[in-house]
């Protein structure tokens, strides 16, 4: 369908057409990264409409970004084979058709399904968009800038998430979220095939189809496990699935070590530069969406504010995020990643501890300056390790060290629910206090989220309801402390990490 296309050499595109180009590759990456964070305004929408159980709720909210970071690294690879332009429009096409059935799904379970396509597609969106400005900026200077353009919209699609949901929420049913991808995407089908040059791998090898399963069998028992054990404590069940997962991992990573055509090149690994921006890249974003998993619910569901207020909140936030995020490249280009990592995420340090000192008993101003610091650490972070990541690797792997890098983006949504909401989850459940008179629906709803016990609250007398939501408040916030000192452990890692393993990079 796309092969007919007029490919465009990349050396031979003028200074206008990069950056034209590069602008195009910013609709996916927004679409994608938005769309990890977006369901977090929703979840009180969705919670009153479609009645999701705790589990499936997380799951809405999880699957996405799982089907996702599982295909990354075979997508990346595929498009290394057949081309990276043509990955990109399949990926747009299909992704743009399951938004619309998406937003019109009438039951959790199909929601579900629905989500798990969308990370299907959005899986070839994503390695595509990163290795092809690998490929059309051959300047080491303007590829540091393309690639802080590219993280800053990265970065800031994730708090841009809530904020969107939160004005498509204020007039619009919780469907208007995932509507959003088709006006998105329309211009990217239109201009990518004029403006984007074909680029792939001279020489490709077979595709290994036992690999696919294996990268994406990995990461399903292991994020289970991590929300098994955060939930119901250690558990044969929760340890069990863990373990299944690293032995999968094991399975894949060995795989790759001994055929000849490997699906990614563990010889990348070995590059300190490379594995230690992965490890930033992994530890922050936890960070991040496990952050906006906290707030976003905090400020409606705690603070009672409208989805618009609340969007409002953080929406300076944003702005430092998409700022830090183009600053840094001035520094970067002066002082080493060892020294500009680990100072910029001193800031999201600080944003988190904010949070953790107030115990989660913390208003809508507290909200605005925490996350403005959380943002400002990480937006700053993540530019300068998303452009080390493709500097170590040669342009022929281009789509699978790119994949790598979003895997750990990706793994990172994952586990930043999984672990921070999840705490959070079992918190709530394990200190709600119910009023009698509630029906055993009332009961199971109210006890199982802080959005059912909102929903219920509306459905019984003042008196009662007054009752149950302030009890249902504090049981959600008593968690906010140990998350956010989890939070800040988990920065100052990323941290360390790149003062030990970056100190040889220029």
């Amino acid at each position: 369908m796309f092969a007919n296309a007029p490919a465009i050499a990349a050396n031979a595109l003028s200074r206008r057409r990069r950056w034209a180009a590069l602008a195009v590759l910013m609709l996916p990456v927004l679409l994608v990264s938005v769309d990890n964070t977006v369901l977090n305004f929703a979840v009180p929408a969705i919670s009153e409409a479609l009645r999701p159980t705790g589990n499936q709720l997380l799951w809405i909210i999880d699957i996405y970004p799982l089907v996702l970071a599982g295909l990354l690294v075979p997508m990346g690879s595929i498009g290394d084979r057949f081309g990276r332009r043509r990955l990109l429009m399949i990926g747009s096409i299909g992704f743009g058709v399951v938004s619309v059935l998406a937003a019109f799904s009438p039951s959790p379970e199909l929601l579900i399904a629905a989500r798990a396509l969308l990370g299907f597609f959005g899986a070839m969106l994503m390695p595509s968009t990163l290795s092809l400005l690998r490929n059309i900026f051959t300047d080491r200077n303007e590829l540091r800038l393309a690639i802080a353009i590219w993280a800053s919209a990265f970065s800031a699609g994730s708090a841009l998430g809530p904020i969107v949901g939160g004005l498509l929420l204020n007039s619009f049913p919780w469907g208007s979220v995932f509507l959003l991808a088709v006006p998105m995407l329309l211009p990217l089908v239109i201009l990518a095939p004029l403006l984007l040059p074909e680029s792939k791998d001279p020489n490709p090898g077979k595709v290994d189809l036992l690999s696919i399963p294996m990268a994406l069998l990995t990461m399903a028992p292991f994020v289970f496990g991590i929300k098994w054990l955060a939930t119901h404590g250690m558990s044969a069940v929760g340890i069990g699935t863990l373990l299944f997962g690293v032995l999968l991992g094991y399975l894949f990573v060995r795989r790759q070590r001994r055929i000849s055509n490997p699906m990614l090149d563990m010889t990348l690994f070995h590059r300190g530069q490379f594995s230690g921006a992965v490890l930033v890249n992994l530890l922050s974003v936890i960070a991040l969406v496990g952050g906006l998993f906290f707030v976003s619910q905090h400020l409606q569901l705690v603070l009672g504010m409208t989805p618009f207020d609340a969007a409002m909140v953080l929406i300076p936030g944003l702005v430092i995020t998409i700022i830090s995020g183009l600053g840094i490249v001035f520094f970067s280009k002066r002082f080493r990643a060892s020294i500009v990592i680990p100072a910029s995420l001193l800031f999201s340090i600080a944003g988190y501890a904010v949070i953790a000192l107030s115990g989660g008993d913390i208003g809508a101003w507290g909200i605005a300056v925490a996350f403005s610091l959380l943002g400002l650490g990480i937006g700053a972070a993540e530019t300068v390790s998303n452009e080390l990541i493709l500097a170590s690797a040669p342009p022929a792997k281009a789509g699978a060290a790119s994949a790598v890098s979003e895997t750990a983006y990706e793994l990172g949504a994952v586990l930043g629910t999984a672990t921070i909401g999840t705490i959070l989850t079992a918190s709530y459940r394990s200190n709600v206090v119910l009023p009698e008179g509630l029906t055993p629906d009332q009961q199971l709803a109210a006890s199982e989220t802080l959005g059912g016990a909102v929903n219920v609250s509306g459905e019984i007398s003042p008196d009662l309801g007054a009752v149950l939501l302030e009890s249902a408040r504090h049981a959600f916030d008593s968690g906010a402390g140990v998350a956010a000192w989890i939070g800040v452990a988990l920065v100052a890692g990323a941290a360390i990490i790149a003062a030990f393993t970056l100190r040889k990079t220029t």
